[in-house]
């Protein structure tokens, strides 16, 4: 397979923090590459250094064949890079902005009329060309700063959380996109903290405190990430509820989804037994109790829950 990424112990400190640690992984070309974890956890550190913005501590990474800290004008050239700020000029208007990002990427007048037509067309502002930026939703602008990210045809992308503060539907259709970019060859790298959106990536890799915890599809997180069963109670006080189970031995893990708790138990008939039996002594109604197939987010909280431990975390 070709690698359009490729990062060996890339490490960024500042002063004596530690922001991203030793992190190695490989993006095959043409493949929606997942890049999670919670707020801080390194992934917009580390999605500079690959577009060349900031200069690792250590480690090395290449990016589109280029090394990330010798060719970093190379680098700059080959990609798109989408900020979770749209990095949009609010006071041009939509036709402005795509022209000014033209001029930046070097196309030419030809070139560029092409290109903006495409970009009116695929981010469905046909109409609106000289409306102002900021009077657009934030569904047209998240779609337009794509466009403008891509206008001179990069086969690499990095979307540093693209879909924050979109609604639903907005972030539905701009997953379609990023969709059929892939299925033309772009390779796409994409940080996000929404669990179900990591659903759409080939592999997804996990990010705590600046070092790798996971990688894989989703499949294969799922599958072999949890060893034990997850049964989703849906009860009356279900604040209450997870505090008291919480202090069982026989609860593996538990986390609020939600109105409902996933609880991590041995096996599923005892678990089932016995989260009635506490929650009934203490006057919980227990609506509903059954076996789950593990979520993302499921996988995502154990892994992050067994990284702290082992680092002695709180």
């Amino acid at each position: 397979m070709h690698f359009a990424i490729e990062v060996e112990n890339l490490t960024r400190r500042f002063g004596k923090f530690t922001a991203v640690d030793n992190i190695s992984f490989k993006v095959g070309q043409g493949k929606i590459f997942g890049f999670l974890g919670a707020n801080g956890a390194g992934k917009s550190t580390t999605i500079r250094m690959l577009c060349g913005l900031l200069a690792p501590s250590g480690g090395k990474a290449t990016v589109g064949g280029y090394d990330i800290e010798k060719e970093t004008e190379l680098v700059k050239r080959s990609i798109g890079y989408m900020s979770q700020k749209f990095s949009l000029y609010e006071d041009l208007t939509v036709k402005e902005n795509i022209r000014f990002f033209g001029g930046v990427y070097g196309l030419s007048e030809s070139d560029l009329k092409d290109r903006m037509e495409w970009v009116i067309e695929m981010a469905g502002l046909k109409g609106r060309e000289k409306s102002l930026t900021r009077e657009l939703s934030g569904g047209w602008k998240q779609r337009l700063a794509l466009g403008c990210a891509i206008l001179h045809q990069p086969k690499i992308v990095f979307l540093d959380e693209p879909t924050s503060g979109v609604d639903p539907i907005s972030r539905r259709k701009f997953w379609e996109l990023i969709n059929k970019l892939s299925e033309n060859g772009v390779t796409m790298l994409v940080t996000t903290h929404y669990l179900d959106e990591a659903e759409y990536c080939n592999e997804i890799l996990l990010i705590n405190n600046g070092h790798l915890i996971a990688v894989g599809s989703p499949k294969d997180l799922k599958e072999h990430h949890i060893n034990y069963t997850i049964l989703e109670a849906e009860v009356k006080d279900v604040v209450n509820a997870m505090e008291i189970l919480r202090s069982q031995e026989w609860v593996i893990e538990i986390s609020l989804f939600g109105t409902y708790l996933h609880i991590g138990v041995e096996e599923e008939k005892k678990g089932v037994s016995l989260i009635s039996d506490v929650l009934s002594k203490q006057g919980i109604t227990v609506r509903r109790i059954e076996k789950i197939i593990p979520s993302l987010e499921d996988v995502f909280l154990h892994l992050l829950m067994e990284d702290n431990k082992r680092r002695g975390v709180a």
